[in-house]
């Protein structure tokens, strides 16, 4: 039996997790779903999927302080959950698989079932690295941070930041402390690496090979060295992004076609200081705004030329309009590459700035660092006047068109599951 573990603060893991289920289900492959709670809780309930909650239950503010505080956007030195909740929730999910004849768990950043899958001798299956796995680190992939991870970079060459970025990704232990506290008051095996806390026993790493720049062979061939745990593998799949069973409402598709230029903000799990910086940064365009509020009152910023909505169903959105303006991550901007939709990027951390560095080199992407956000509008402009941008997304957008990833992942899920049967 799968049990899929959507971490419902996030609507990227919670949709891909939907994304699975679905896949899974189409194969006939039983499967159930757990999660700790949050606000995205109500996309399962919409898509009429069951679902179990081990915990509390996390309350919008509680979802909003884990977000703020997980990697590449909290203290390096804290590790999202204080140690009792991690101890409260490796133990519940553990008894969980065990009740329910688990042999596969698969995690979209549930990051406790590091601890759960040990105690109750079950496969870990992670997707929410997406790219950012060793062979990438390995052949020195990651760019300069836009954000960088240890503030004594900040002034630090662009060159340097690079070397030392992919160079220390399984060396540094940021963000594992508590992990590996409460692994050890367990008596289970603990979390050597950063690298290694985005690590299952298998990583679904869903992209394909023209962009990633990585074959499916050569990931599959990896094998853990030093900072990661010996069983870890990879297996490529294709993208795995949202397709959220939500109705376009009527007046966002009356707003998106009307004459003109169009830029979708769809900048989720972000701060809303954030989001209103950019979208008061492209005020000043003679362009219409749609806004992808998610969880954040924004309203007050609507205006004739500025739509704001909430949750939007973003793969019925992006081939509608003329730019994505997203953070980088992997859901975002697979979605604006299967639409054909040139993206700019405004990454918080290292995977997103991956994500984007991708696309970038295939003259898709184009990105902007969160403390410069007075580029936002020259970039935005040269983007909407640069048709090459677009020629290279509708590129990609049919190499996409050719595979379909979840059921591919499905398969892999599905596979693992007879070998531990």
């Amino acid at each position: 039996m799968i049990c899929l573990l959507p971490h419902c603060a996030y609507l990227s893991e919670t949709s891909r997790m939907l994304e699975l289920h679905r896949a899974l289900t189409e194969l006939g492959v039983p499967v159930r779903v757990a999660t700790h709670g949050g606000p995205h809780e109500r996309l399962l309930t919409r898509a009429g999927v069951a679902y179990d909650v081990l915990g509390p239950g996390l309350s919008a503010a509680r979802s909003a302080a884990f977000v703020a505080s997980a990697i590449g956007q909290g203290d390096p030195r804290q590790s999202m959950y204080d140690d009792a909740e991690i101890r409260g929730y490796a133990q519940a999910e553990a008894e969980y698989f065990r009740k329910h004849g688990i042999t596969v768990a698969v995690t979209g950043f549930t990051l406790t079932s590091l601890l759960s899958s040990r105690l109750a001798g079950v496969q870990l299956v992670t997707e929410h690295a997406g790219s950012f796995v060793p062979p990438v680190f390995e052949r020195r992939l990651l760019p300069a941070p836009s954000s960088p991870v240890d503030p004594r970079l900040s002034r630090a060459p662009d060159w340097l930041s690079r070397f030392l970025v992919n160079r220390t990704m399984n060396r540094t232990t940021a963000y594992c402390g508590g992990f590996n506290r409460v692994a050890a008051s367990l008596g289970v095996e603990q979390v050597p690496s950063l690298a290694a806390l985005l690590l299952g026993d298998l990583s679904l790493v869903p992209e394909i090979p023209e962009i990633l720049g990585i074959s499916a062979a050569e990931l599959a061939s990896w094998r853990p060295g030093r900072g990661y745990r010996p069983s870890s593998r990879l297996a490529a799949v294709g993208p795995l992004f949202a397709h959220l069973d939500l109705p376009l409402p009527g007046r966002v598709q009356k707003f998106l076609g009307r004459p003109g230029p169009v830029i979708y903000v769809a900048m989720t799990s972000t701060p809303p200081k954030l989001v209103r910086a950019a979208v008061e940064a492209l005020g000043r365009l003679d362009v219409r705004i749609l806004v992808a509020g998610t969880v954040h009152d924004l309203t007050d910023l609507a205006t004739d030329r500025i739509m704001v909505e909430g949750v939007l169903p973003s793969h019925l959105v992006m081939p509608q309009v003329d730019l994505a303006i997203t953070t980088g991550g992997q859901g975002s901007t697979q979605t604006a590459t299967a639409s054909g939709t040139p993206l700019l990027g405004i990454p918080l951390h290292i995977e997103q700035d991956l994500n984007i560095a991708l696309l970038e080199r295939l003259d898709a992407a184009r990105h902007v660092a969160p403390s410069h956000l007075d580029h936002l509008a020259p970039i935005a402009t040269a983007m909407l006047d640069n048709p090459a941008h677009q020629r290279a997304a509708e590129r990609l957008q049919k190499l996409y068109a050719a595979v379909d990833g979840p059921t591919q992942a499905a398969e892999q899920l599905a596979q693992l599951t007879q070998r531990s049967s």
